[in-house]
């Protein structure tokens, strides 16, 4: 299958999904994890009306992001982020999910201050408790 295959068979079923959960199918943004894909793949899957992009490994992110087109397509960090990691990628995506703690929150902070930029970001939520998993604890959210 063609990457415009692909895209179109996933188009259909978020739209089915999105109904049948009684939400407006425009409202739904398909994220294409981008992870160990060629940058000529990722501009095809732009090409035929991805908006957004996600790459969960901060070095492949910077090793592939000039060979993205990507001024029509947000640009998201979908994986655990360290802080060590951030000045590489704060001028490169448009949205960091996944940020599992204040302290990371500061820091993704301190340094889109530095570039002028005001980062969004998601929080990552805990919900179930589980020690070995990363994200906010739901009564810390506040």
């Amino acid at each position: 299958m063609s990457v415009a295959d692909n895209i179109k068979i996933i188009g259909e079923a978020v739209n089915v999904a999105a109904i049948r959960a009684g939400r407006n199918p425009q409202d739904v943004k398909i994220v294409a994890a981008t992870k160990t894909v060629k940058p000529e793949i990722i501009n095809q899957a732009i090409s035929e009306g991805i908006t957004a992009i996600g790459e969960n490994r901060v070095q492949e992110l910077c090793a592939k992001i000039d060979e993205i087109n990507h001024s029509s397509c947000e640009v998201h960090l979908i994986g655990h982020l360290q802080s060590n990691k951030i000045k590489y990628i704060i001028d490169k995506v448009d949205l960091i999910q996944s940020v599992d703690s204040a302290e990371l929150a500061s820091e993704i902070n301190k340094y889109a201050k530095k570039t002028g930029k005001v980062m969004d970001i998601l929080l990552e939520v805990n919900i179930g408790k589980e020690p070995q998993k990363h994200g906010f604890l739901p009564e810390e959210l506040l």
